[in-house]
């Protein structure tokens, strides 16, 4: 790997274990329970392509913190893993993000942390959602978007009632009677 890609290719997991890492400020995600001590990563027991990738780390690492060594194993094992397909949309969502103002990326970042609090069922749901979102034409995703963006807050309460009422299988509830036939 050049130096070019090895550089981007720690940037992008520097981001991945920072944006892990991130104090969040949202008032609406609930505490997170009080987990053991994360445990030291001994550089021996890398893998050598993991240390070829952190090479850079490779004289700190006994002084960085354990959940950033855990972080960048994490990272780094899954960089390797990837395909040259899956490593170029990384880098090109990794300059994407650094384009983004620190706000947008906090306010992205207490969303992902709202999203991991979540119960599995409903963050089953949220994917679901997202994927049948992702399947609309891109019109009608635009025209969606605007909607949202353009509604006052007891307008877009109104969309989500309206949708778990079109979906309410979603909620883990069941479906309503139907109406009585007209005669």
């Amino acid at each position: 790997m050049n130096n070019r890609w090895r550089s981007l290719a720690l940037a992008v997991l520097l981001s991945v274990a920072a944006a892990a890492a991130a104090p969040s400020t949202a008032q609406e995600a609930p505490p997170a329970p009080a987990a053991a001590p994360a445990a030291p990563v001994a550089w021996s027991s890398l893998s050598p392509d993991q240390q070829r990738l952190l090479s850079r780390f490779g004289g700190e690492w006994n002084t960085l913190p354990p959940a950033r060594q855990q972080a960048l194993a994490r990272g780094s094992e899954r960089w390797i893993g990837m395909t040259p397909a899956q490593r170029d949309q990384a880098r090109e969502r990794f300059t994407r993000w650094h384009s983004l103002p620190p706000e947008q990326r906090q306010a992205l970042r207490s969303r992902w942390q709202r999203f991991q609090a979540l119960p599995p069922a409903e963050k089953d749901t949220v994917r679901q959602n997202f994927h049948r979102f992702q399947q609309l034409p891109p019109e009608r995703r635009q025209i969606l978007r605007e909607q949202w963006r353009n509604a006052t807050p007891a307008q877009r309460q109104q969309m989500i009632e309206h949708a778990r009422e079109r979906h309410p299988m979603q909620r883990g509830m069941p479906r309503p009677p139907p109406p009585p036939p007209h005669r």
